[in-house]
């Protein structure tokens, strides 16, 4: 798997690449946030380590163009930034996880392969409930053959739904999944991200039939 890193910090740049070489992997490394781009723009990538703090664009700059022209490479934010707001706004703009500097290299591994696992799914497949349909190779959901406009977090909650069809999810649950673990968040925001999926998804968003509310535990998708 090709891995591209993005650090202009020579020292933890070179020990990355090392370190993902030993591991298997193949890297490549960028040392802007325009080289960043560049590169993921011309080759293709199965994930991307982003250093935050970067010269000119900085990693959520990276990671909101990288997303809006639809590339959807797994994204892992390294960032020295512990502050839960700079987290969270980093999965808001399509991350798919992050780690705090300093790191181990052994935690940093096991995210990526948590990530990696996460993420892989085949390109041709289609999950279709309703009048929707999920498209996972080009990260699409289409109602009646038109494209449904979902936020980064909204697909990846769609995702852990699909995948976890007729089972019921606490809040918990939820949130590490779709924000990664370690973030503390209200659960109101898993409330009212759902609330929205049905607003978008659900025939009547009213009378949910399918991200159904179980009382006391959390929420079950029913295809």
């Amino acid at each position: 798997m090709r891995i591209l890193i993005v650090e202009d910090e020579p020292g933890i740049a070179f020990a990355l690449e090392a370190d993902m070489k030993t591991e298997g992997y193949s890297p490549r490394v960028a040392v802007t946030g325009d080289e960043a781009i560049s590169l993921a723009r011309a080759e293709v990538f199965d994930l991307i380590l982003l250093d935050v703090m970067l010269p000119g664009k900085d990693g959520f700059e990276v990671c909101r163009t990288l997303r809006r022209e639809g590339l959807r490479m797994p994204i892992i934010l390294l960032t020295a930034k512990a502050q839960e707001a700079e987290k969270v706004m980093g999965l808001e703009l399509g991350a798919d996880d992050y780690i705090t500097k300093p790191f181990s290299p052994r935690e940093l591994r096991a995210r990526i392969k948590a990530v990696l696992r996460r993420t892989s799914v085949p390109d041709s497949e289609i999950f279709r409930f309703g009048d929707a349909e999920v498209d996972f190779g080009r990260c699409e959901v289409r109602r009646d053959g038109k494209a449904i406009d979902l936020s980064a977090l909204e697909f990846k909650l769609l995702t852990v739904f699909v995948r976890n069809c007729g089972r019921v999810l606490t809040r918990n649950r939820l949130l590490d999944a779709a924000w990664g673990s370690g973030v503390s968040l209200n659960d109101r925001v898993v409330d009212n991200h759902i609330v929205s999926l049905r607003r978008k998804l659900e025939p009547e968003p009213a009378s949910p039939r399918h991200f159904l509310n179980i009382r006391g535990l959390g929420y079950r998708f029913d295809a």
